[in-house]
C-alpha cells in the first residue's frame, strides 16, 4: 500500500497560533495558600463547634470509661500484689458505700464530710485478722479524714458499748457548753444516785462532793471515771434525751439504756457510729473549734494505752476512749501521723469473758491500719482534667 504525502496547503502555513495569557506562577501558588487556610480554618471552627458541645454535656469528674476494667490500674495509688479490681471485690466495695450512704439520716445527709471507696488492700489484711482470731468476733471502720476512702467490716452491728458510750456524751456535753447551757466551771453535786462502782475515784468521796462541770467530763474520759458519766448524763437531761440527740447526729446504734457500770453490755454502739462521732467532731459538724480543741485535749490524756496507742509510733498522736466489759473491748480515736495524715479508727471486739487475745487483735489492727495510712498517698487530683 502506498502512502502519499501532501504538504499543508497554503492556508494552513500561513495560520499562526495565538497561545492563551496565563497568570504568573508565583500569583498562582498564592491563591492557593489562601484558599486552603480559608478551608481548614472553616473545617476547625466547625469540629470546635462539634468537640465543644459534647465536652459541655460530659462530667468531666467521673471517668470516661467506667466499666473498663484494668488491672494493673490501682487508683488507690499502691501496688497490690493481687488483683483488687475482681468482680467480687468491686461488689464488696459498692455494697459497703450503698449501705453506709443508706443508713444515713437528714442530719448526716447535710455533713460536709463523704465517703468514697473502700481500700480494698487495707480490708485484704485485716481479713487476715479476721480468721487469725477466729474465736472473736470483731468489727472495724477506719476512714480516712483527708479524702473519705475506707474500711468497713461488720462496722454496721451494734456490740456492747461498755466506757465507748463516754465519747458520744464528751461531745454532746461540749455542744451544750457551745449553746451556752452549761458553763465549764458550774458546780456538779455527785449524789447516790449517780454514785458507781468500777472505773473511777469519785466514787470513794463522800456523797454532796461537788466539782466543776469540766472536771467532771475530764474524769469520764481520762480516768473513765463511771460517777462522772452519770452526773453528766443526769445534767444533760438524762438517757432519753441523749438517746434522742445520737439519732439526731444520724447514729443508728447508738442507744443509753442503762447508767454506768453497763457490766451487762446492754447500751450499744457500732463501730461506724463510734467513727462517725469523730468525724464530725474532727470536721467541726457537732462541736464549735474552740470546744473541739479541748475535747480533743482530754482524749489525748487517756490513761489507757494498752489497745489503738499500741500500733502506732511514739512521735503519733492519739485522741481515743477505750471500753472494756467481761464481753466486749474497744477503742475508737482519732490518730495523727507525722506526716500528717490524719485518720479515725474505731474497733469492737466481743470475746469469751475476758478473753486477753481480743487485746492482741485490737493492737494488730491498729498496726496494720497505721502502717497503712503512713505510706497511703491517693493519687493527686490535677484542676482541669
Amino acid at each position: 500500500m502506498q502512502v502519499t504525502f501532501q504538504p499543508p496547503s497554503l492556508s494552513q502555513r500561513n495560520m499562526t497560533y495565538s497561545p492563551q495569557k496565563s497568570n504568573p506562577p508565583e500569583k498562582n501558588r498564592l491563591n492557593t495558600i489562601i484558599n486552603s487556610i480559608f478551608r481548614l480554618s472553616i473545617v476547625g471552627i466547625g469540629l470546635g463547634t462539634i468537640f465543644g458541645s459534647i465536652l459541655a454535656n460530659i462530667d468531666l469528674t467521673q471517668p470516661l470509661f467506667p466499666d473498663l476494667n484494668l488491672p494493673f490500674l490501682n487508683t488507690s495509688g499502691e501496688q497490690d500484689e493481687s488483683s483488687i479490681t475482681t468482680s467480687e471485690s468491686a461488689e464488696v466495695e459498692t455494697d459497703n458505700l450503698e449501705t453506709i450512704s443508706s443508713t444515713t439520716t437528714e442530719n448526716i445527709a447535710s455533713n460536709s464530710f463523704t465517703f468514697t471507696q473502700e481500700l480494698m488492700p487495707l480490708r485484704k489484711k485485716m481479713t487476715v485478722l479476721f480468721e487469725k482470731y477466729a474465736n472473736l468476733q470483731p468489727s472495724l471502720f477506719f476512714v480516712d479524714l483527708d479524702n473519705g476512702a475506707f474500711v468497713n467490716m461488720n462496722g454496721m452491728e451494734a456490740f456492747p458499748a461498755a466506757s465507748t458510750i463516754k465519747t458520744p456524751i464528751l461531745v454532746a456535753f461540749f455542744q451544750d457548753v457551745d449553746e451556752g447551757k452549761i458553763l465549764l466551771d458550774e458546780k456538779l453535786t455527785m449524789t447516790e444516785e449517780t454514785k458507781a462502782t468500777e472505773a473511777g475515784t469519785m466514787q470513794y468521796q463522800p456523797i454532796g462532793t461537788q466539782y466543776t462541770a469540766l472536771k467532771v467530763a475530764e474524769e469520764m474520759i481520762i480516768r473513765s471515771d463511771n460517777t462522772a458519766t452519770n452526773m453528766l448524763i443526769e445534767r444533760l437531761g438524762g438517757v432519753e434525751a441523749l438517746n434522742q440527740r445520737f439519732k439526731e447526729w444520724g447514729l443508728e446504734s447508738t442507744v443509753i439504756n442503762n447508767y454506768l457500770p453497763d457490766l451487762e453490755g446492754m447500751n450499744t454502739i457500732s463501730a461506724r457510729d463510734l467513727a462517725m462521732t469523730l468525724v464530725k467532731v474532727s470536721n467541726g459538724d457537732l462541736v464549735e473549734t474552740r470546744s473541739r480543741d479541748r475535747l480533743l485535749g482530754i482524749m489525748q490524756r487517756t490513761i489507757t494505752r494498752t489497745l489503738l496507742p499500741q500500733g502506732i509510733e511514739p512521735d503519733a498522736m492519739i485522741y481515743h476512749k477505750t471500753g472494756d466489759i467481761g464481753k466486749v473491748l474497744g477503742d475508737g480515736g482519732i490518730i495523727d501521723i507525722p506526716t500528717g495524715k490524719r485518720y479515725v479508727g474505731a474497733v469492737l471486739v466481743q470475746r469469751p469473758h475476758n478473753d486477753y487475745t481480743a487485746r492482741t487483735m485490737i493492737q494488730e489492727i491498729s498496726r496494720e491500719a497505721y502502717q497503712h495510712f503512713k505510706w497511703y498517698q491517693p493519687r493527686p487530683t490535677v484542676e482541669g482534667n
